[in-house]
């Protein structure tokens, strides 16, 4: 293998592992902020339905 291939390879992975730094890094804000809506969410929608209110009829 020459060096030449040896650049191309390593420029390859050095990619890869940019772009999948970066999807990994996405996905643990995304799933920060999902759980921070959950926590802020005023209707509680994300309860149980025996928990919210006004539903107690519906069981």
């Amino acid at each position: 293998m020459t060096l030449h291939w040896w650049h191309v390879g390593i420029g390859y992975a050095l990619v890869l592992g940019g772009f999948g730094a970066l999807a990994l890094g996405t996905a643990l804000r995304h799933r920060a902020a999902r759980r921070l809506l959950a926590r802020l969410e005023p209707r509680g929608t994300n309860r149980p339905a025996a928990a919210r209110p006004g539903t107690e009829s519906l069981a």
